[in-house]
């Protein structure tokens, strides 16, 4: 090994090699659907369908306290550096601590400046929503574009999505990321001018992406109406750690919201980035969303491991990942509002964790974060499932569903509920089938044999974990959030990882900088490898 690891490791390697069987575990244990559960803050995870036995869970909680997880969680909640690549605090949680509790980084109380930058864009948003702001012609905003990448998009999309039943305006809310210009091309030809406000949500408003649809969006207006300073004064709201570089954009102070450096992309939502879900679902139920997680950091923070489901999920992660060497993890909510939350964690999970050197420096050998990805459970049923019940890859899945739905007074409540339940229906059914392979269909399924026979085969042990909300409402979307960021962190700890920083994506945009220089002019190049070259010179024309 790279490095000397605890004893307990060693053991579970030598457990992952028994043979770990659900049809075996459930059949030798009446109650293991009661026994591998666990339940806070309006979640409820059943982890019984995983490849573990009581043996296996004792020695990953031992494995827990040998790499001093409570101490690690500690540090992260009270500002301990543990960014510790770019000398940095982690301080996502406090984002989302109530108004007056205080923490005191470096003798400044970081609790009252995020509540500081949180009060004015409520200002802000009050305006907007209550048609005072006004563009350039008069006229109030009817659209709002948000503009990002990464966690700048991907957090606020996802969540504006989840709660569009909590939105009480008629004020359209719009996401533009993609650097080739085609989400903004789209919106640019259906919106009005004189009714568009932008929000240009960038860290350190720099980033290539979002500044130059910044700038086609600035270009846009200009068209409509020539006054640059009235044009950036009413229809620009800019996020950043700098607000040199948004004055120096054009950004007026007024319209300024600030960020830390200490908060990262994709744990910026709780933040101003925030701003857009704010716009649509209105402050009161931003703070709902932020209350939500807040529950589950206090969870985090004291909850025994044994019942603490970011712990839960996070060692079965590396259970699963490290050491059964399952590289692919599936994200599958049974609830179309979460259609974007397998993205979101697409970015968490895999930025975060997708490192193969230690904090030390050293180089690992093992695995660490699989691959993951996802899609609305009843919309991949008919895609991907195929390979997930008789594909020769090993998959871990996380079903996500709420209890209780469409339980209003619509007069097509009845055919809804019946609805909710065919999806409730599907997400168990599912589950059951990846666990138990032919041993879960019904006898008139099991005992058949004709032709086809050997083509109907489901092997089943695909391990997976089903998470049932109690609703999906902004609190429970709030510690649904954080119960994975959570997660992220657990696993980082066994990993002896740095899940904060993030140089593979800090590489891909110094070297594409260097290549949009040499797209700037005629001349051949010789200066990257020979496949470059050549796709350069072919582009421009010259090959």
């Amino acid at each position: 090994m790279s490095q000397t690891m605890p004893v307990t490791w060693q053991a579970l390697q030598s457990l992952a090699k028994n043979d770990l069987d659900l049809n075996t575990f459930f059949a030798t244990d009446s109650e293991r659907g009661k026994n591998f559960t666990a339940s806070a803050c309006d979640i409820y995870i059943d982890f019984s369908k995983q490849a573990i036995d009581k043996t296996v869970l004792d020695n990953l909680l031992t494995l827990a306290n040998e790499f001093d997880l409570s101490k690690k969680i500690n540090d992260l909640l009270i500002g301990k550096k543990v960014n510790d690549t770019e000398n940095r605090e982690a301080l996502h949680t406090a984002l989302r601590a109530p108004k007056g509790e205080s923490l005191m980084i470096n003798g400044i109380d970081v609790n009252q400046d995020v509540h500081d930058s949180l009060a004015k864009a409520e200002i802000l948003v009050n305006r907007i929503r209550q048609k005072i702001w006004r563009g350039y012609s008069g006229k109030a905003i009817t659209d709002v574009v948000n503009i990002g990448v990464g966690g700048s998009d991907l957090g606020p999309l996802m969540a504006t999505t989840a709660l569009s039943e909590w939105a009480d305006t008629d004020i359209s809310v719009h996401f533009v990321s993609n650097m080739d210009g085609t989400q903004l091309d789209v919106l640019l030809k259906v919106l009005n001018p004189q009714t568009t406000l932008f929000i240009i949500s960038s860290k350190s408003f720099g980033t290539i992406d979002t500044l130059s649809n910044a700038k086609t969006a600035l270009h846009w207006l200009l068209t409509a109406h020539d006054n640059r300073t009235t044009i950036l004064r009413r229809h620009f709201i800019g996020i950043s750690t700098r607000p040199d570089k948004m004055s120096e954009w054009g950004i007026h102070t007024d319209n300024q919201l600030l960020l830390w450096d200490w908060v990262g992309g994709r744990f910026s939502m709780w933040s101003v980035i925030g701003l857009a879900i704010a716009i649509k679902v209105g402050v009161d139920n931003f703070y709902e969303l932020l209350a939500g997680a807040n529950i589950m950091d206090k969870h985090f923070a004291t909850a025994d491991f044994a019942h603490n489901l970011p712990v839960l999920l996070g060692l079965i992660g590396v259970w699963n990942a490290t050491f059964l060497n399952i590289n692919a993890h599936s994200v599958l909510p049974y609830d179309g509002r979460l259609s974007f939350f397998p993205n979101y964690l697409t970015q968490l999970e895999m930025e975060s964790n997708g490192k193969s050197v230690t904090r030390k420096g050293v180089a690992v050998d093992y695995n660490t974060c699989p691959i993951l990805w996802g899609d609305i459970g009843s919309n991949a049923q008919h895609a991907f499932y195929q390979l997930l019940h008789q594909g020769t890859q090993r998959v871990s899945c996380d079903f996500i569903t709420p209890i209780h739905r469409y339980d209003g007074s619509q007069i097509y409540n009845s055919s809804l509920a019946n609805q909710h339940k065919l999806s409730l229906s599907n997400c168990l059914a599912q589950s059951q089938v990846m666990a138990f392979g032919n041993q879960a269909l019904p006898d008139e399924l099991k005992n058949k044999r004709d032709e086809f026979s050997h083509f109907k085969q489901y092997r089943g042990n695909q391990p997976s974990t089903t998470l049932l909300l109690n609703s999906l409402s902004p609190k429970t979307l709030g510690s649904l959030i954080a119960l994975y960021e959570h997660k992220v962190y657990v696993m980082s700890v066994i990993w002896q990882i740095n899940p904060f920083d993030q140089w593979g994506v800090e590489v891909g945009k110094v070297m594409a900088n260097s290549v949009y220089d040499e797209l700037q002019t005629t001349d051949f190049t010789d200066k990257f490898d020979s496949s470059t070259n050549q796709l350069l010179a072919v582009i421009k024309g010259t090959a």
